[in-house]
């Protein structure tokens, strides 16, 4: 086979491999390389045909035509210069290397050592290392109309459906599966707004993992950003096209967790297999004396300021909302997107340039608003349009259903949306994402049965994952047969979810909490692609699940639990009442003393939403926590003229009661429960509220 290339087409609008009428486009972006060559490869991918210098070079971009190549054709890069890591040059030509811009790879990544191998050896790494394949795709897909994210469904695709019993053999863990009725069905019945789905972009193993004969089973390891995994997505941007498409029917959102803070090249002694091969000193951030910035704790840190590598991030978010109709993003260690030699800035270029790109500014943002590097906490500093996930709300209501001294202020707090961290600059209390279990950390159903992290599976000796996880056991540790212990846990986790529906900002659930999923006690199930990762459909909790569903019934039907405004205790909308009286037991406001009362675990929140369009009246809840170990007698406060209240929600009822209006002044409040009342008219039917 016999190709020439040219140059005179001139630069390339689109970096990567562009099909045209003739043959195919390619570019990429390698400042300090003498040399980058393109690899043609045989159609299995198999046999490398020609290498072929890039001719043109314009602004640090390589770039060729290659007349009458085909759709399929698949390609590698390598490039010539310095290896000298004095100055951070890693150029090594007997290492192939995947273009960032891939659309598809051939196969998946796989740790070799030959990936590692010092260029002295000469020791050719392309047996291991995945083919790009020149891939045409329709930039013509469209995202559901903006909105806040509502109820969150964390999802990971292949633990999620690999043990379903619905769901065909040859799809079970891929995107694909997630079209599937039975799935979409479920989903759907809990009542999710918005799906996101972690991390699908082709990744790598890290070494120790690959000693240990273990997997990078969440998948925050990634080499390209564009190409999907090709163990989630066989078919290529078709599946997850697919797969948007069918939760769009179901009017369901969807969002992709992003991983822009580092490669999955790691540390210096780590792979060469893209960026550190093509420009080891443009891609990643070093320190003064040539060692890897480590904001990310992963060994490599991106430098999101330089211009090549934040046209890399925005290329790649669009790439997802145009090819595939994404709906938005979760970013992984965002503050990385906002970081330079000065450290973490909102007003960084590439936050800048998500917010005012034409195909993103009307997307949904969300931060993860931490990293390991100096000042890398920054939740609540992100700009508009970002949405922030909160550690706040995931361990303040830990605390107080654990049952810490002192807790009630800071759970106000959280259930008033945060005002504290998301109150300024116009923002809502969605803007933060309020969880209490998220991916990373205990299943919501192991916070009430361990005390302790128990991760020896992951091969470190129990040394890796939070050591301060805020949970409990009910006095047994693990799994246990003893039926008082199993329904006082329940009773917790039912608890613990109710907190999180009647509180105002984004609530967040991890797919299977629901139906009482457990990791056996593995705080940092990233590398456990087996039963401790994998969904248990076959002893799903149903009640639980009723229950959520039930939970984000009433948070759509009641504004008072739900309305996108923070709880000041002020009076709203020019009227008489109070946006939030916070209560007693007795019925009287809260002091003071109370607040700091070590021995309260109970706390009364009578909370108005002023009229919604379409709405005949404002509404007002009350909502009691109780985390205590005894039974609550609670002075109810008084209705107003023309109304009474019904209960809608008790959490610690079991799944067939039935619940009414209380009749009385006051009414029985369980140990460790919520209570949930509306105050409706009383010319209102005040029929059983059947279930929870």
């Amino acid at each position: 086979m016999t190709v020439t290339i040219t140059s005179e087409r001139g630069l390339p609008k689109r970096l990567g491999a562009t099909p045209k009428k003739r043959g195919v486009d390619f570019a990429v972006t390698s400042h300090n390389a003498d040399v980058v060559e393109l690899c043609l490869f045989d159609e299995t991918g198999t046999q490398e045909l020609q290498r072929i210098p890039l001719p043109g070079e314009r602004d640090g971009v390589r770039f060729g035509f290659v007349p009458e190549l085909k759709l399929g054709a698949r390609y590698g890069l390598r490039a010539h210069g310095p290896f000298d890591p004095a100055r951070n040059h890693r150029f090594d030509p007997s290492k192939l290397l995947v273009d960032p811009y891939a659309l598809r790879l051939d196969r998946p990544f796989v740790y070799h050592p030959a990936l590692v191998a010092p260029p002295g050896q000469r020791l050719d790494s392309a047996p291991w290392v995945p083919r790009a394949i020149v891939t045409d795709v329709e930039r013509d897909a469209e995202p559901l109309p903006f909105s806040p994210p509502g109820f969150i469904y964390e999802l990971h695709v292949r633990g999620f459906s690999q043990r379903h019993p619905d769901v065909p053999d040859p799809i079970r863990g891929t995107l694909a599966a997630l079209a599937e009725p039975a799935l979409l069905d479920h989903i759907q019945t809990l009542g999710v707004e918005t799906v996101e789905l972690m991390p699908c972009a082709a990744f790598i193993d890290e070494a120790h993992l690959t000693r240990l004969g273990l997997t990078n089973a969440w998948g925050y390891n990634p080499i390209t950003h564009m190409a999907l995994d090709p163990r989630l997505a066989p078919g290529g941007p078709a599946d997850m096209r697919r797969a948007v498409e069918a939760f769009h029917q179901r009017g369901i959102r969807v969002l992709l967790d992003v991983v822009f803070n580092h490669s999955g090249e790691g540390p210096v002694e780590g792979p060469t297999v893209s960026y550190r091969g093509l420009d080891n000193a443009l891609y990643y951030r070093h320190a003064e004396d040539g060692s890897l910035v480590n904001d990310t704790g992963t060994g490599n840190t991106f430098a999101c300021d330089r211009a090549p590598v934040a046209r890399l991030v925005v290329d790649t978010l669009r790439h997802f909302v145009e090819v595939m109709g994404i709906d938005g993003f979760r970013y992984d260690l965002a503050p990385i997107l906002g970081r330079s030699d000065r450290g973490f800035s909102p007003d960084a270029p590439l936050l800048k340039a998500i917010a005012l790109d034409p195909v993103l500014k009307d997307r949904i943002h969300v931060a993860e608003s931490w990293d390991i590097g100096p000042g890398g906490y920054q939740v609540g500093r992100f700009p508009p349009p970002f949405f922030e996930w909160q550690d706040r709300f995931r361990d303040d209501v830990r605390k107080f259903w654990r049952g810490h001294d002192e807790t009630v202020g800071d759970l106000a707090t959280r259930l008033a949306g945060s005002a504290d961290i998301f109150g300024g600059n116009g923002r809502k209390p969605s803007v933060g994402v309020n969880m209490i279990a998220p991916h990373d950390g205990f299943a919501l159903a192991d916070l009430t049965a361990y005390a302790e992290k128990h991760n020896q599976a992951n091969g470190e000796d129990n040394r890796d994952g939070h050591g301060e996880n805020f949970s409990w056991n009910h006095g047994v540790e693990g799994q246990s047969d003893d039926a008082g212990v199993v329904e006082a846990r329940r009773r917790d986790v039912r608890a613990l979810l109710a907190t999180l529906f009647v509180s105002r900002g984004s609530p967040m659930i991890v797919a299977g909490d629901e139906i009482g999923r457990s990791q056996r006690g593995n705080n940092n199930a990233y590398c456990q692609d087996n039963e401790i990762l994998w969904l248990d459909w076959e002893n799903a909790d149903h009640d639980l699940s009723a229950f959520v569903a039930r939970l984000a019934k009433l948070r759509r039907e009641h504004p008072a639990l739900s309305a996108d405004r923070f709880l000041t205790g002020g009076v709203v909308d020019g009227g008489a009442v109070e946006d939030v009286v916070w209560l007693r037991e007795t019925g009287e406001p809260m002091g003071e003393a109370d607040w700091h009362d070590p021995e309260r675990h109970f706390l009364g929140m009578s909370v108005y939403a002023p009229r919604r369009a379409g709405d005949e009246e404002s509404e007002r809840a009350i909502v009691y926590l109780n985390a205590g170990h005894l039974i609550v007698e609670a002075t109810l406060p008084s209705p107003r003229p023309g109304h009474r209240l019904r209960q809608i929600l008790d959490s610690s009822l079991t799944e067939h009661s039935s619940v009414v209006s209380p009749e009385s002044s006051t009414m029985t409040i369980a140990a460790r429960s919520v209570v949930v009342l509306i105050e409706v008219q009383t010319k209102e039917r005040l029929a059983p509220t059947a279930g929870y």
